[in-house]
């Protein structure tokens, strides 16, 4: 079972949506969309629901023509960042819903039913209002009537940007499990996410998608550590990975009069000239011994502190995996692994990863 689309474009007032958008999809796997707000991520899911024309391109699934085909007699679920419920049912009726207007008999849905509510862990809550539950729990209960569908296409449009903290990550292991149950065999599973933390922990196909376009698919390992583009470096990591203009002049990297190193071994085949160098929060460390930059500001996130810190032009993020206080304009030393160092072209695209070389 697949699921394909050729050339999609939606471009209403002249402004690209979705921009020859050619993607292959197969059933018992996860693909999360990754891209930042207004990439299109959502635009392609409505355009896959039937909820979204488009003004060219096709989109065929078991070899028929998907676009033919109207709303209502698509195979296909979708869950919001906005979870729609109906608040005059109860659990056990929301989820049983779309069920009665398929008009099964009612020993079927309650087995539908039951076995969504237990996919979710909202076992014993079947008889509560909606408006009694808490958001992480009306989300269960959206993604619960969308399961008991067994719809063949499941689109999840950010379901978790909405909940604090700790509903995230719980809500993030149910669909984990979710993933690799058996569901998962049947279905094609399309994730929409901002956040690159959560694209790769759940560690399915990665599709990054920036104004429109396809930049890069793959596995999330691949993709995170073989940035095809400066573009993609930055969108699949948080805080951005750090890109430093620079030049190799006489085997050293020049960034500035006041920061150079010598070239390593490694880069030594790269030819003089100018580049983009990449560098990751977490690849920066505070040295003694290292490079002067000025701190603009001191940023405390659970047990990590981010130092954001300039020299002359240079603007670069520091993780440290602790919580330090700083003062703005404080003088820090810093120095960078070498051996994590990624070199892209003038044009933004990989010239090197530390991962597989050039």
């Amino acid at each position: 079972m697949k699921l394909l689309t050729k050339n999609l474009t939606f471009k209403p007032e002249n402004e690209f949506y979705l921009n020859d958008v050619s993607l292959e999809f197969e059933a018992g796997r996860l693909y999360t969309i990754l891209g930042r707000t207004l990439s299109g991520k959502t635009s392609f899911l409505k355009t896959i629901a039937g909820l979204q024309p488009v003004d060219e391109g096709e989109i065929i699934f078991e070899d028929k023509d998907f676009n033919s085909i109207p709303v209502w007699e698509r195979n296909v679920a979708m869950v919001y960042q906005q979870f729609i419920n109906y608040p005059h049912l109860n659990v056990y009726e929301n989820i049983a819903f779309p069920l009665k207007q398929r008009k099964m008999n009612i020993d079927d849905i309650k087995h539908e039913v039951a076995v969504a509510i237990s996919q979710v862990g909202l076992e014993g809550f079947e008889e509560r209002k909606i408006q009694e539950l808490s958001g992480g729990q009306q989300q269960r209960v959206a993604l619960a009537r969308s399961l008991a569908k067994k719809a063949k296409i499941l689109l999840l449009d950010e379901p978790l940007v909405n909940l604090d903290y700790k509903l995230r990550e719980d809500l993030r292991e149910v669909f984990k499990n979710l993933f690799n149950s058996d569901l998962s065999t049947d279905s094609i599973l399309i994730y929409a996410s901002t956040d690159p933390q959560e694209a790769m922990q759940l560690n399915g196909d990665i599709i990054v998608i920036d104004e429109g376009r396809v930049l890069q698919t793959g596995s999330a390992k691949e993709v995170f550590e073989n940035p095809a583009s400066i573009k993609v470096a930055e969108i699949t990591n948080d805080p951005a990975m750090n890109i430093l203009p620079g030049s190799i002049e006489d085997k050293e990297i020049v960034f500035n009069q006041d920061f150079k190193l010598t070239i390593p071994t490694h880069l030594n085949h790269l030819e003089s000239g100018e580049y983009f160098f990449g560098v990751r929060a977490t690849d920066l460390n505070l040295d003694d011994s290292g490079f002067n930059f000025i701190v603009d500001i001191s940023e405390i996130s659970g047990s990590e502190t981010f130092l954001h810190m300039h020299q002359d032009e240079l603007k670069v993020v520091l993780m440290i995996e602790e919580v330090r206080n700083f003062n703005l304009d404080d003088q820090v030393k810093i120095n960078l692994d070498l051996n994590r160092l990624y070199v892209f072209d003038v044009n933004g695209d990989l010239i090197f990863s530390p991962y597989r070389g050039n």
